[in-house]
């Protein structure tokens, strides 16, 4: 049969209708799922009561996945492929080390040097209120920019470092997470491998361009966030249980809300597809 889809927003972003995960999918239906996850950026599949097995099942029809070894705090200690996202308290009463994650605007795993392609985010059980995720379309965001801005920023490459905010990690976790990951400079224009598109790569975790200081930096990256997540250009996700969510990290950016009640559990699991080698590590200026 063939896929219908049902737009979730002019920006970005569209509902599949009447899939069932539960069982693997055809061929022909896998590449309308495939053909409406590189023209939307973002899919949505509502009420799939589906075990972490066949999540990560579906998953692997995108690609290889990351099993987080960058993220090792985070990943579920039975099945590596899966990061745990979620405000559940850890064994010995502790908080989550994740209940913060995503909130700034960011790309999966933009701090290594395979960048995801996408990610597979299915919520298990969310707050009544609150806790919503947006989506920025970073194609239509390069797009908008004047032909001058964009010649500016060609040849850019934005540093990235994989620290977390508001994160509550222990001081040596901190050390041990830049050593795992040191700060590596991606392409701030991306040419998407599969489309051809430009997209702005930038987010909150670039702190500098490489070859120039912070200071120096932060007006255009400030700049360049600003714009690319204006309202027009952003889907707002309201999660509901048993919801997959799908995007495409190469075109777009996403930021967590964390606009809910702490007392309700918020517990989300993702799946990371793997993305081909970009960036290096990064040549750091020093302040002047």
């Amino acid at each position: 049969m063939a896929i219908e889809c049902r737009p979730l927003s002019f920006a970005l972003g569209a509902e599949i209708l009447g899939l069932d995960l539960r069982s693997p999918i055809s061929d022909s239906d896998w590449e309308g799922v495939h053909q409406a996850f590189l023209q939307y950026g973002v899919l949505l599949i509502r009420g799939q009561s589906i075990t972490r097995e066949q999540h990560i099942g579906f998953s692997r029809r995108f690609g290889d996945l990351d099993e987080h070894e960058s993220l090792p705090l985070d990943r579920n200690a039975t099945f590596p492929e899966l990061l745990m996202v979620t405000n559940d308290q850890k064994p010995d009463g502790s908080p989550s080390n994740s209940r913060y994650t995503g909130q700034m605007w960011h790309s999966d795993m933009s701090f290594t040097l395979a960048p995801a392609l996408g990610s597979l985010l299915r919520a298990v059980e969310v707050p009544p209120v609150g806790g919503d995720t947006l989506f920025a379309n970073m194609y239509v965001a390069y797009d908008a920019l004047s032909e001058r801005m964009k010649q500016m920023i060609e040849g850019l490459n934005g540093i990235h470092h994989s620290e977390r905010k508001n994160s509550g990690l222990s001081t040596s976790w901190e050390k041990e997470n830049q050593r795992l990951n040191p700060p590596v400079a991606q392409p701030v224009v991306r040419v998407h491998p599969e489309t051809g598109r430009k997209a702005l790569y930038i987010g909150e975790k670039v702190k500098c361009f490489e070859g120039m200081t912070p200071e120096e930096s932060r007006p255009l990256i400030d700049f360049l966030i600003r714009h690319a997540t204006r309202p027009h250009f952003v889907y707002r996700h309201n999660w509901q249980p048993k919801d997959l969510l799908i995007w495409d990290n190469r075109c777009t950016a996403h930021l967590a809300l964390g606009d809910y009640d702490p007392r309700y559990r918020r517990h989300l699991e993702r799946t990371t597809v793997l993305g081909t080698p970009s960036g290096h590590i990064a040549q750091i200026e020093a302040s002047a």
